[in-house]
């Protein structure tokens, strides 16, 4: 009798721990994001209605998810990390791919979360960079690679970072019709980022048949970001996409740039530094060409004497 007592409570708390998703500390939680290709991970907090609806509704998802993706399936508690992926409160669902954050932003609904999971298994934003912008996007001719919608970040800028999932889930809406990237412009697609004359980030850019559009919203929610790339662009002025600069141009866009970020140069005598600088640049480049003259002169008389 007592075995069987003891055989059924165990089976009892067996079930049990079956039934909740396994609850993981903070530090717990970044080394699975370290060192596990696929991580889903539900952010909740005690006492949360909405949250133990989506905790049952991963639940009974949990073995198509480890079949389907073979993938860590979680839950952390008044987690401090929450705000890095979502600007909202707990509920919040986030699918890791390789480490890259995706936001789940779609209704409570099993088969919706699955079919999002096992149709973006892969990290959706590409990254860009000064030597790989044009060639991919053919943003000046609007050819052949279709429109790209274009996220302008830096490493240091903290909205950056949190929009990163936000950024992917806008990628799981509008991959199908239109690219989606990054590019760090304050290192390597700093030269872009003058190119197109980016002064703030988090910035957002649609390049599309030869023009582009900006948006100029302080909204940086999925839906606002989808609606933009998808239609709500027409409202926006379009621009001409420039051509990229020249060394010489860009190198004075940089220093332009360099003095707007650091205003206080002016007050210690840095404007008059700067036009030294140009000048002393101007000096350089006219030098420069003026050797090529002499020797192009040189040849042409060299073949005059030939003949």
């Amino acid at each position: 009798m007592k075995k069987i007592v003891i055989c059924t409570i165990l089976f009892y708390l067996f079930s049990v721990a079956q039934s909740n998703l396994e609850v993981v500390q903070d530090e717990e939680l970044m080394n699975l994001i370290r060192t596990e290709k696929y991580v889903i991970v539900l952010f909740s907090r005690k006492y949360c209605e909405s949250c133990d609806n989506y905790e049952n509704e991963l639940t009974g998802l949990r073995e198509d998810l480890v079949e389907t993706l073979n993938a860590w399936v979680v839950k952390v508690e008044d987690s401090q990390l929450t705000r890095l992926y979502s600007p909202d409160k707990e509920p919040v669902l986030v699918f890791f791919r390789h480490g890259i954050p995706l936001l789940y932003d779609g209704p409570l609904n099993d088969e919706l979360i699955l079919h999002t999971f096992t149709t973006n298994k892969e990290p959706i934003s590409k990254e860009l960079t000064d030597n790989t912008f044009e060639h991919l996007t053919q943003a000046a001719t609007g050819s052949t690679t279709g429109d790209w919608f274009v996220m302008f970040y830096t490493s240091e800028c903290v909205e950056c970072t949190r929009l990163q999932a936000r950024w992917e889930a806008v990628g799981a809406h509008i991959k199908s019709r239109i690219n989606i990237a990054r590019i760090n412009k304050a290192g390597d697609g700093a030269i872009t980022g003058r190119r197109f004359e980016v002064a703030n980030v988090p910035s957002f850019i649609l390049f599309r048949q030869g023009k582009l559009y900006r948006y100029h919203l302080q909204k940086y929610d999925v839906q606002s970001l989808v609606d933009f790339a998808q239609s709500w662009h027409k409202n926006v002025t379009p621009e001409k996409v420039p051509l990229p600069k020249s060394p010489f141009d860009d190198f004075v866009a940089m220093v332009v740039e360099y003095m707007r970020e650091n205003p206080w140069l002016w007050q210690l005598g840095g404007g008059t530094f700067v036009l030294g600088l140009l000048g002393s640049l101007f000096a350089r480049f006219f030098q420069k060409s003026a050797p090529e003259k002499k020797k192009s002169d040189k040849k042409s008389k060299e073949k005059s004497k030939n003949k």
